[in-house]
This record gives C-alpha cells, structure tokens and sequence, in this order.
C-alpha cells in the first residue's frame, strides 16, 4: 500500500498526521487520493483473521471516581493485554513453547523503563488470572522499538487506536473506522475479550 501511494515503503502510517493531512500525507488534502487511500486502508483493517485485536481502554475520570487515584495506565493495560493474548494463545490451542513476541513502541527512557520493570514484575508473580508459570509458558520477548523502526505492526496498532477510543467514549455515535475493524477484536463466545475496559 506505501509503495502504491508514496513510491517506496518509508512513510511511518500515523493516525493523528493521516487525520491532520501533514507529514507526509499532504496528498490526503486531494479527496480523490484520500478516497482511495482509506477504501486501501479498510480493506487491509477490515480483512478478516489478518490479524486479532487485544486492546484496554481506562476512562481516566470514572477510574479515579471509582478507585480514588490513578495509577500508571501503561502498567495496568500492559497486564491486561498480557492476559488477553495468553487467553487468545490457549484458545488457539499453541502449546509448542512460547508464542509471544511482545513489540512495544518507545516512549522516553524513564517511562519505557517503568514499563519493563513492571513487566518482569508480572513475570515473577502473574496476574489476578494468569499465573506466573503460564505467562513465562507463552511470552518469547519483550521489546522496545521507536518509531523510525517503521514496524507495520506498531503502525497498525497506532491505526486501530483512535476508532477504539473514539467507541469506548461513546459506543452509540456512527464510527465506520470501528465498523472496519471490529470483526477482527478477539472473541470468544460472542464477547470482546479483546476490547478491556476501565471501569466497566
């Protein structure tokens, strides 16, 4: 799709410049290009089984109403994430060792070392409903990458990000760019495991 559209593979796929038509995506501001460039985009989102959905919203004011303070929200979906995509492994019956390559996006060398602090803290000790044998069972790596790495997963992370927030703000206003890509949330028995939301 880059290369259609851009020449080559550089561009870094970003919600908020392909919303705001800048850095990069200045051809957006041509509606005939925009038009196709979102019918390619949604057909890639929207195809089923390409790829599976395991997010965790917290809405920050109901949080801090229920639970008095709010803590780092990074730690709390990372576990929560965890624990979905070792639920999505088991229900995929994979038991030939582990599976799981996590890639997380860069943000500052404190906060990414927070995070991995807290990492190695749910692989010590596992979650309310993963255990600590059974997380290390499925997780392969834990990884930091940036941006400029250009990894089409991040991007597509980045992507499916803002229509899930933009739903769990308010699931009854017309979201087409949810639509698309709602067929590829985890589910199991009809529920979306993969969509976590804070406080329910």
């Amino acid at each position: 799709m880059k290369q259609r559209f851009w020449g080559d593979k550089k561009i870094i796929l970003h919600s908020r410049d392909i919303r705001k038509c800048q850095r990069g995506f200045e051809i957006l501001f041509d509606l005939d290009i925009k038009k196709e460039f979102y019918e390619c985009i949604n057909s890639i989102l929207g195809t089923p089984d390409l790829y599976k959905i395991l997010a965790c919203a917290i809405r920050k004011e109901p949080y801090i109403r229920q639970y008095g303070r709010f803590n780092d929200v990074y730690a709390q979906s990372l576990s929560f994430v965890l624990e979905r995509a070792i639920f999505y492994l088991d229900n995929m019956n994979l038991y030939e060792g582990p599976a799981l390559d996590v890639v997380v996006e860069m943000r500052g060398k404190k906060e990414d070392a927070n995070l991995l602090s807290y990492f190695n803290q749910l692989l010590d000790k596992g979650t309310y409903w993963v255990s600590s044998e059974r997380m290390k069972q499925h997780i392969n790596s834990f990884k930091f990458k940036p941006k400029k790495d250009n990894i089409n997963g991040l991007q597509v992370a980045d992507l499916v990000a803002y229509p899930i927030t933009r739903y769990v703000l308010d699931p009854e206003m017309v979201n087409l760019a949810f639509d698309v890509l709602k067929g590829n949330i985890f589910t199991d028995d009809s529920k979306l495991l993969g969509l976590k939301v804070l406080p329910k």
